[in-house]
C-alpha cells in the first residue's frame, strides 16, 4: 500500500506580533533597521533567515582571524556569534589582557570587514567548556555567591562588562559596527538575575536592536516579554551525559520534527532532568537557534564520534519545525591559549563548572569547521543549505510549520517517514528525515506526498535510508519538484538532485521525470539547472588547486610506557582525566619535522591508539587528544620557525575502562601503538 502524506494548509496563528525596534540613540545614516516579530529578523524591511555560527576568537590565533572568518562566510554563515570569556582577558583580578588572541575589537573589525553582524556572549558566566565555565578563580575566593544579584558579585560584573563595552566603542549596530546583539549569562533560571545583567549593560553603554538569552533552562522567574529573545538548541550527542553507553539520553528527539522548541538533553549534568515546557510566553518569539550540534568534542569519559549526516539531518529538521534562525555551536573549533596561572580547560578539579574533563589545549569539535581550520565534509553539506535559507529566506521566513506524523517517535522508530510542512497559502516545502543517529533507519517504500493541492511525484518513490531533504511546492515557477531548492542568482535556480530519489520537475504544464544532472554549465529546462550532491555544496565556490607535495617526517620511540595510572572517579563521579604528572610514565617519541617552508597550510596527522596523546615543542605542551578513533592532528604552521623536533607522549588504553568509546575506537585489547605519522593538506 502506498503511503499518502496529506496535510492542508495551517492558518497563521493570529496572536500577540510584538515588533521590538531600535531604541536610545538614532542610528548613524544608512544603517540598516533591525526588528523582530514573532516569526523572524526583519532588516531593512526584508524578512531574513540567518546561519549562525559560533567561533571563539580567542580560541584561534589572530592571524588566523581573517582567513577563518572568510572561511565561515564562504561556508554560508551570515552572522557570528562569540563568547567573551572572563577568564581569558581577566585571569588575573584587575589586570586586563585584550591583546593578540584576545583583541576583541580587532576581531570585530574583521568582521565588520566581511559584512557579518555579530551576537556577543557576554557571560559572565559563559560555559563554553571553559575553566569555571569562565569566571576566573580569583571570584571564588572572595566569599560572594556567583550568577547573582549581590552587590560585591555584581560589581565585579559592572568592571568586566565595563571593559567589554570600551572594546566595542563605535563598534554597535547604531554605529555601523557588526555587533548586533548581546547574550546575558548562559543556562540561566533566574529571569531576575537576567534582567539586573541588562539593566547594568544598558547604564554603561550597551545599545542595540535585540538582546538574548538561551531559552533553556525553564525560568524560575520570569523575563519580561520583549525584553531578550530565547534561543533554542539540540545536539546528536552530548560529551557531557553521566552514561557510557552509546547512544545514551534523549538526544534522538532531534532527529523527530516537533512543535517543541527546546531540548531535554543540552547540560543534563548541571541542570538535572529536564521537562518538555517552554517558558510561558517564549513561544510568541520567533524560533531561533544558538546551540545547534555542528560537532561534538569528546570529553575523557565519554569520548563521542559525531558524523556529518547528524548536523545536517539535525538543521533539516529544525527548519522543517519552524526554526527561521539556524545558530551552530560550534561552527568553528579551536585551541584554548595558554593561561598564566592554570590551564584554561574545564576539569573536575575546579572550584566550579567543573561536571567533565575536558583536552586541555584542543576544542576540536568536529563542527564544519575544524581546529586548525580544516573544511570537515559536513561544511559543504549545510552550505547547500545555508545558500537555500539565504536566497529564499524571505518565502520561507512567513511559513507556518504542520506535523503530519507523530512528534513523540521513540528512539529507532522506523515505522514513520520523518516529515513535515511548513506552507503559506498555496505554497510550501515538505521537509523529509530518514535518519537517526546510529539507529540504521530503513528505506521508505510508495512514497507519495499530497499537500497544498499537489499529489506528487506522479508514481510513488523510496525514500533511501539516511536522506534528509526538502522538496518544493509551487516556489519559483515549479509546481513542485522532487529535488532540494539550493539558490536563486541571476536569473537561473539552482537545484539538487537527492541522491536514490528519481528527480521529477513539474513546471510550465510540463511533468518532466527521471531528470539527469547536468551541473551548472547547461539548465535541464529554461532557467533551472541541476546539480548533484557534491557540486551543489560547492556551487558558486573558487576553485582551489591543492599542493600534493609529499613532505617526510620521522619518528622514533625513545622510551616505553611506564606502569599504567590508576583511572579514579573524579569530584563529579566520572572517569578523571590524567594529570600533567601522569604523562611522565607515559610512552615517548620523538618527531622530526620538515623545515618550516613546507608547513604552511599542513598538518601533522597521528594515527594512534592509546587513552591520551600530548605534543610537545622545546618541552611546551602544545596540543592533546582523547582518543576516539580519529586521528590526531596538530597545525604545523603554528609551530615556532626554530622547532624541529616535537615530542609525542601516549598514555596506553587500559582494560575495562570506565569510559564510553564510539564503534570507530580500536579497544578491543588495552596498549598503546602509533600505526603512523604523516603530513597532509589543509583542505
Amino acid at each position: 500500500m502506498n503511503m499518502v502524506y496529506l496535510v492542508k494548509a495551517v492558518p497563521r496563528l493570529i496572536g500577540l506580533l510584538l515588533a521590538a525596534t531600535l531604541a536610545g540613540q538614532p542610528m548613524q545614516a544608512g544603517v540598516p533597521e533591525v526588528r523582530w516579530d514573532s516569526r523572524s529578523l526583519i532588516i531593512d524591511g526584508r524578512r531574513v533567515v540567518p546561519v549562525m555560527g559560533e567561533v571563539h576568537y580567542s580560541r584561534i590565533p589572530a592571524e588566523e582571524w581573517e582567513s577563518e572568518v572568510r572561511k565561515m562566510k564562504e561556508g554560508g554563515v551570515t552572522m557570528v556569534a562569540n563568547y567573551v570569556f572572563w577568564n581569558h582577558v581577566e585571569e588575573q583580578e584587575g589586570v586586563f589582557d585584550w591583546s593578540g588572541q584576545r583583541d576583541l575589537r580587532r576581531f570585530l573589525e574583521i568582521c565588520k570587514a566581511e559584512g557579518l553582524p555579530v551576537i556577543l556572549r557576554i557571560g559572565p558566566f559563559c560555559h563554553g567548556e571553559v575553566r569555571c565555565g569562565g569566571i576566573p578563580d580569583w571570584v571564588f575566593t572572595k566569599g560572594c555567591k556567583t550568577r547573582d544579584t549581590n552587590r560585591q558579585f555584581m560589581s565585579y560584573v559592572d568592571k568586566l562588562y565595563r571593559q567589554i563595552y570600551s572594546q566595542i566603542i563605535g563598534m554597535q549596530w547604531k554605529d555601523g559596527g557588526p555587533v548586533i546583539a548581546v547574550q546575558f549569562d548562559n543556562e540561566q533560571r533566574n529571569g531576575n538575575y537576567l534582567m539586573a545583567l541588562k539593566k547594568l549593560a544598558l547604564s554603561i553603554g550597551f545599545d542595540l536592536p535585540f538582546y538574548t538569552r538561551t531559552g533553556w533552562p525553564e525560568l524560575t522567574r520570569p523575563v519580561p516579554f520583549g525584553e531578550m529573545i530565547p534561543l533554542f538548541g539540540d545536539y546528536a550527542d552530548g560529551f557531557w551525559d553521566r552514561s557510557t553507553k552509546e547512544t545514551a539520553g534523549n538526544y534522538y528527539k532531534a532527529f523527530n520534527f516537533k512543535a517543541f522548541r527546546s531540548s531535554t538533553a543540552i547540560a543534563t549534568e548541571q541542570l538535572g532532568e529536564q521537562k518538555e515546557r517552554l517558558s510561558k510566553g517564549d513561544e510568541l518569539y520567533p524560533y531561533f537557534t544558538c546551540e545547534l550540534g555542528g560537532g561534538m568534542i569528546p570529553s575523557y569519559h565519554r569520548r563521542v564520534y559525531v558524523y556529518p549526516e547528524d548536523a545536517y539531518a539535525m538543521a533539516v529538521v529544525k527548519l522543517g519545525s519552524g526554526s527561521n534562525l539556524l545558530g551552530y555551536y560550534m561552527y568553528h573549533g579551536g585551541t584554548n591559549p595558554d593561561g598564566k596561572l592554570t590551564h584554561l580547560n574545564e576539569c573536575q578539579a575546579s572550584p566550579a563548572t567543573n561536571h567533565n574533563d575536558l583536552p586541555v589545549k584542543s576544542y576540536e569539535y568536529y563542527a564544519p569547521l575544524g581546529e586548525f581550520g580544516q573544511r570537515w565534509p559536513h561544511y559543504y553539506m549545510l552550505r547547500k543549505l545555508h545558500l537555500f535559507m539565504h536566497d529564499f529566506g524571505e518565502t520561507l521566513a512567513p511559513m507556518d510549520a504542520a506535523f503530519p506524523c507523530p512528534q513523540d517517535i521513540k528512539k529507532g522508530d522506523d515505522s514513520h517517514l520523518r516529515l513535515s510542512y511548513r506552507s503559506l497559502g498555496d505554497s510550501g516545502f515538505v521537509f523529509v528525515n530518514n535518519y537517526e543517529r546510529l539507529q540504521n533507519l530503513t528505506a521508505k517504500k510508495g512514497v507519495q506526498f499530497s499537500v497544498l493541492g499537489q499529489k506528487f511525484p506522479r508514481k510513488p518513490i523510496t525514500i533511501p535510508a539516511g536522506t534528509s531533504c526538502i522538496f518544493p511546492v509551487n516556489i519559483a515557477g515549479m509546481r513542485y519538484a522532487t529535488a532540494q531548492l539550493i539558490a536563486r542568482r541571476d536569473g537561473k535556480i539552482y537545484l539538487e538532485q537527492i541522491k536514490g530519489v528519481p528527480t521529477e520537475i513539474c513546471v510550465d504544464g510540463k511533468t518532466l521525470r527521471n531528470v539527469k544532472p547536468r551541473g551548472t554549465e547547461k539548465p535541464v529546462y529554461g532557467n533551472i539547472y541541476l546539480l548533484d550532491s557534491d557540486d551543489a555544496g560547492r556551487l558558486f565556490l573558487p576553485l582551489r588547486g591543492v599542493d600534493d607535495l609529499a613532505v617526510g617526517v620521522t619518528l622514533a620511540k625513545v622510551r616505553e610506557a611506564g606502569a599504567p595510572r590508576q583511572i579514579k572517579m573524579g569530584a563529579m563521579k566520572v572517569a578523571e582525566q590524567p594529570s600533567d604528572a601522569d604523562f611522565d610514565a607515559a610512552a615517548v617519541y620523538t618527531i622530526d619535522l620538515p623545515e618550516p617552508r613546507y608547513r604552511a597550510g599542513r598538518l601533522l596527522q597521528i594515527d594512534y591508539r592509546g587513552d591520551v596523546a600530548r605534543l610537545y615543542a622545546d618541552g611546551k605542551l602544545v596540543a592533546d587528544n582523547f582518543y576516539n578513533g580519529r586521528p590526531f592532528l596538530m597545525g604545523l604552521w603554528r609551530l615556532p620557525a626554530d622547532c624541529r623536533r616535537l615530542e609525542l607522549r601516549i598514555l596506553p588504553l587500559q582494560k575495562d575502562m570506565p569510559v564510553y568509546f564510539p564503534r570507530e575506537a580500536d579497544v578491543a585489547e588495552p596498549g598503546e601503538e602509533v600505526i603512523k605519522v604523516s603530513v597532509v593538506n589543509r583542505l
